[in-house]
């Protein structure tokens, strides 16, 4: 299991959901998931799945870029580099 130090990204869902006001309630009975989901998504304890980055990015209405940000220090890298 990855801790929150392993993710190569970080989220600003917790950050995006109370500047709008959106209870952790709401939003997980609006998003058809767990209030718990939510928790540890917004913690780093769980990993969203690529379904749910999309649906959650938009139930806030922001990029999917804005919302899970890469690390600074993650580096991704092209086919191409793994060619040389």
């Amino acid at each position: 299991m990855k801790t929150k130090r392993d993710l190569i990204y970080r989220n600003n869902v917790y950050e995006y959901r109370t500047e709008l006001g959106i209870s952790q309630d709401k939003m997980a009975k609006d998003l058809e998931i767990s209030r718990r989901s939510i928790s540890k998504i917004e913690n780093g304890e769980q990993n969203a799945s690529l379904e749910m980055v999309y649906r959650i990015s938009a139930y806030l209405d922001h990029f999917v870029s804005d919302v899970f940000p890469l690390c600074e220090n993650t580096k991704l890298r092209s086919h191409k580099e793994f060619e040389k």
